[in-house]
């Protein structure tokens, strides 16, 4: 029973898993209403700026974080450095194992 049960669980983690990779970008590479592909600066941009636009998307629908009309690859880069220079990417956490030692 054990097992069975075991297994369940499994598979519903699984699922969960596997319905949270995201599909194919349709407009990837595509110009926006303005006639811009966002590549790496817009990406570093918008990355910095996600915290505030999160707070902001949650009540105006038109806002989004993140340009679907992007390059692909360097786009996605710049975002995520974006990120990293908001909330420490990571050197936060090896400057506070240094203190504990």
């Amino acid at each position: 029973m054990k097992k069975a049960a075991a297994l369940v669980v499994l598979a519903v983690a699984i699922l969960v898993l596997a319905g949270c990779a995201p599909g194919a970008n349709t407009l990837g590479n595509s110009a926006n209403g303005q006639g811009v592909v966002a590549g790496f600066w817009r990406g570093l941009w918008n990355g910095i700026i996600a915290p505030v636009t999160l707070i902001i998307s949650l009540f105006n629908p038109s806002v989004q974080m993140y340009e679907v009309h992007n390059n692909g690859g360097w786009y996605n880069f710049g975002f995520l450095l974006g990120m990293m220079v908001i909330f420490g990417g990571g050197a936060r956490g090896a400057a506070s194992s240094r203190r504990r030692e």
